[in-house]
This record gives structure tokens, sequence and C-alpha cells, in this order.
């Protein structure tokens, strides 16, 4: 069944699979650090947040509820003067990056919104009454408080980001959905489908052993 797999075929798979890491990887860091600073900013300006301010909450909300409900694939077809302004081309995994950062941004802000929301308001309401600033009160209270709910969001929006990449590789962006497209599914290669199909199961589930690691360990400091 396995005929298929000569050392070029293993190069490939290799290379890919680099591609998808990239794809994934840059893509959840970058959503990360614009993701969770909007959360906080929506947490904060939204109807019992220090920084309360409905009219500006719904603006910001609207876009993210937007950019969150276009699905992925016409996201990645509709941006692409952005991604070739961004990145001087369209396609290669690269290019993928920038999709992939505009579709996990808005999905990770709403992730840690929502952890923000677990924390007690009376911790909120002792940090105001000792006079801490909103700074202050963001650092030393909401992040540290709301942190293993952000890093199991975190977690999921790794693993929805590798699906996501795959679709990417179906319309060029390279890595392991490239790869079963050209050769598993073009070429009829059903041993190279699997194969691809059984690598990104393990990729995920190392993923979220991580995250779930991680959480763990925060959850019990």
């Amino acid at each position: 069944m396995f005929e298929n797999f000569s050392e070029m075929m293993l190069e490939l798979f290799a290379t890919s699979l680099w591609e998808t890491v990239i794809m994934v990887g840059v893509s959840g860091v970058v959503g990360g650090l614009v993701g969770i600073p909007l959360g906080v900013f929506l947490r904060l300006t939204d109807k019992g947040g220090i920084l309360q301010n409905a009219p500006l909450n719904t603006v910001v909300g609207g876009i993210v509820n937007a950019v969150r409900s276009t699905p992925f694939i016409i996201l990645l077809v509709a941006i692409i003067p952005f991604t070739r302004l961004v990145t001087g081309t369209s396609i290669g995994t690269w290019a993928a990056v920038v999709p992939l950062t505009l579709a996990a941004a808005p999905f990770i802000a709403r992730l840690v919104e929502t952890a923000l929301r677990e924390v007690d308001s009376g911790l909120v309401e002792a940090a105001q009454s000792m006079g801490a600033t909103t700074w202050q009160i963001v650092w030393k209270v909401l992040l540290p408080e709301a942190l293993p709910g952000i890093v199991a969001g975190l977690t999921i929006s790794f693993v929805s980001l590798t699906g996501y990449s795959a679709m990417a590789g179906a319309v060029g962006g390279g890595g392991l959905g490239d790869l079963g497209i050209r050769y598993g599914y073009q070429r009829f290669l059903p041993d190279v489908m699997l194969a691809v199909v059984l690598i990104l199961i393990v990729f995920v589930q190392a993923i979220q052993s991580l995250g779930d690691w991680a959480v763990r360990r925060m959850s019990h400091r």
C-alpha cells in the first residue's frame, strides 16, 4: 500500500509538515498578539466593564463578528490584493499566513473576552477600592485570573488554524493540505492522502496535549 513513499515523497512530507508548522505557528502567535488585547478591550468596554463604552464596543464587536462569520475560503480569496500587498505574492506559505492571521485574531479575541468574563467581579471591585489603575487591574487581576481560560482558548485556536492551513493548501498555500490535494486527490494516491490525514491527527493531538498540560499547570499554581 505504501509503495509510493519514495525518498522524494518523504522529503515532500517533511517540507509540507514544516510549511504547516510555519503557517499555524506564525499566524497563531501574531493572531494572539492582536486578539488578546482586542479581547481585553471588548471586555473592558462591555456592559459592566471598568471602561464601559457601549457605542465603541458595538462597533468593534460588530467588526469582529463580521470577520468571524466570513467562511475562511471566502476570506482567503477576498483579501488576495491585501495579501499581495503585504507579502508580494498571493500564493505560497507566507501568503497563506496573512488570511490565517486575520481569521485567528477575532476568534482569539472572543475566546479571551469569554475567559475574562469568568473572572470574579469582586476581585476587580477590590482592586478598584484600593486605587488600582485600569492598567494594573488588567495586568494584575484580569489576565492572571483568566490565564488558564486564555491558554485553553489559544489551544482551540491553534487546532482550528491547522484545519484552515489545510484549506489554504488547496488554493496554493503549501503545507500538508496542498500535498494531500496534489498527490492524494489529483494523482489518485490514497496512501498519500491517508498519511496526510494521520500526520494532521498527530499534529493536532500534540497541540491539544501541550495546551491541556499548560492549563493544568496554571490551574494548580
